[in-house]
This record gives structure tokens, sequence and C-alpha cells, in this order.
């Protein structure tokens, strides 16, 4: 019998509203002191901004904490986790996955946290609306970036750009502290229809989007220099976020890889040098094909 089904509905149910009950309590916690802490920011001293994300960053590093205690109350069955042991939370790294549930988020949250900075993602800026966690990401200086379609540029010529010039801006404001920015470089949760669609040519993998990585990179080339890859295998196949949540997930397989990024492809402008692009799409692709073989290992060995 599948792992995502042997354990009772009921018995399920109830673990997932645990973990619910918990990490929604534990948001309502923080979000006081949390929204607090960083319009203390308002005043024009870099000193005393750098110091008020700090203390964000603390709240939420407590709050990961805390959610991840919930995960292991209510997970059923064993990690398997591998992380390099010289990670610091005094660096900046640039972090990627595979992308096959929301649950990815919480796998990556848990397993680096207090390891390397906390992980900040780019955003929707329709998510900014998000009751409660709308604010929290943005006191946390989550970047809501706007992405507009190649049918509204047509009409609108005059935004051309603009999207990758926030994306450049809200890298800027990380040079400051220790971060680490997280990017799901397949730009959409894996299914086999868009598999199909897409036509990739990796076994495992949806084709990486190389332009998030290149304005990262671009912007904040003089402090980016690891790439942590992580890879996640869910062996009992991908679960929903609430069966994640209900501890039906089965086991879950995750290596992280740590990748030193070339001189070439940091702090150069990916929207205007046509060789600058090129040598960051060869290297995400060189990148993606090595994750490739890593996910058909786990595969092979863990089903």
């Amino acid at each position: 019998m599948s792992t995502l089904n042997r354990y009772q509905p009921s018995f399920s149910l109830l673990r997932g509203l645990i973990a619910v009950t918990i990490m929604i309590t534990n948001t309502l916690i923080c979000f006081l002191p949390l929204v607090l802490v960083s319009a203390l920011r308002v005043l024009p001293m870099r000193s005393w901004q750098t110091l008020c994300t700090r203390l964000a960053c603390s709240i939420a590093t407590f709050w990961i904490s805390v959610n991840s205690w919930a995960l292991s109350i209510t997970e059923a069955d064993h990690w398997n986790v591998d992380v390099p042991e010289n990670l610091s939370p005094d660096k900046w790294y640039f972090v990627t996955a595979n992308h096959q549930s929301w649950a990815d988020i919480l796998i990556a949250q848990r397993i680096l946290n207090r390891k390397v900075p906390m992980l900040k993602f780019f955003l929707k800026r329709e998510l900014f609306w998000v009751p409660v966690l709308g604010i929290c990401w943005w006191a946390l200086d989550f970047p809501f970036m706007r992405r507009y379609s190649r049918e509204y540029l047509a009409k609108h010529p005059h935004k051309q750009g603009k999207d990758l010039a926030e994306t450049r801006k809200a890298c800027e404001k990380f040079q400051y502290t220790p971060t680490a920015v997280f990017n799901f470089m397949e730009g959409t949760r894996f299914t086999e229809q868009k598999y199909q669609l897409k036509q990739s040519q990796f076994q495992h993998l949806l084709p990486p989007k190389a332009g998030g990585a290149g304005f990262v990179l671009g912007a904040m080339g003089n402090t980016l220099d690891t790439l942590l890859d992580i890879s996640i295998h869910y062996p009992h196949g991908r679960p929903t976020f609430w069966d994640f949540l209900c501890g039906k997930a089965g086991a879950v397989e995750v290596s992280v890889r740590s990748v030193s990024i070339p001189d070439h492809v940091r702090g150069g402008d990916y929207q205007n040098d046509a060789r600058y692009k090129g040598d960051v799409q060869e290297w995400v692709n060189n990148v993606w094909h090595e994750k490739d073989q890593l996910l058909t290992t786990l595969k092979t060995s863990k089903d």
C-alpha cells in the first residue's frame, strides 16, 4: 500500500490540524514584533537600518524554528538529508531547488534554518495582499515582483525592462546584511503536462529559466560566491501541501550541493550584455544537467 494512503483518515486529519494550528498561532505571535521592528527602519541611518533588518530576520528565524518543530511532530517517516557542513549564517548564498509541491518551501526552510541566512524568496506582487503573511514578507524585504506578459508589453512598451530593474533594486538591499536569495529556477511546479508541453531535455526537471539567476548574480556579484542546489525526491509520490502537513508524504530524500559560482557569471548586465547572458544560461544549464543526474541516482537507489 502506498505510504500516502496508509494512515487512518481521522488520524491524518488530526496531524494536519495540529500542524496548522501551531503554524497559525506562531505567525500571529511573531507578526506584531516583526512589523514594529521593521517599521523602525524608517530612520535614515544605514547602521540602524541594518540592525533592524538583523532583528527582523532573527524573529523570522524563530518563526521558522517553531514551524519546523510542528513538522517534526506530524511527519510520518524518515527524512534522509545530506547538507554540506561548511555553511554559515554570516555568508551570502544563492539557493535553488527543483519544485514539485509547496511542501518544498517548508523543507528548504527547515533543513537550512540557522545554517545559512534566512531564505528570501521572489514573490508575485499579488501575494502582498495575503492576510498577515503579505505584511510579514514586506517587513522582511522579500521582493515583490511584477511580471509583464508579452501581450501587455506590446501594448505598453514603456514598461519594457521595468520588472528587471525592480529585481536589481531588490537585490541591492541584500548587500548590507548576509542573505540567502532563493529562486525556483523552473519557475513553476513540475507536472507531467508541463513537462510534455515544454519538451524538456531533462529527465526529471522542467527547463530552467536563467533570467532570475542572471539578475541576482548581476546585482550581487560582489557578495555571492556559492550556489546551494537543493534536490528533493519524494519516493512515494509528490504530496500536496495538505498531505505533507498531515504526515502522509512518506519518506523525503534531500541532497544539497554547494556549487562555486564562477567569476564570469557574476556582476554582469544580463539585460544588455549578450555574451554575459549566454554565459549565465550555459552555466545554469550545466547545473541543471548535474542536478538531473543526481535525481536519477536518488530515484534509482531509493524507489
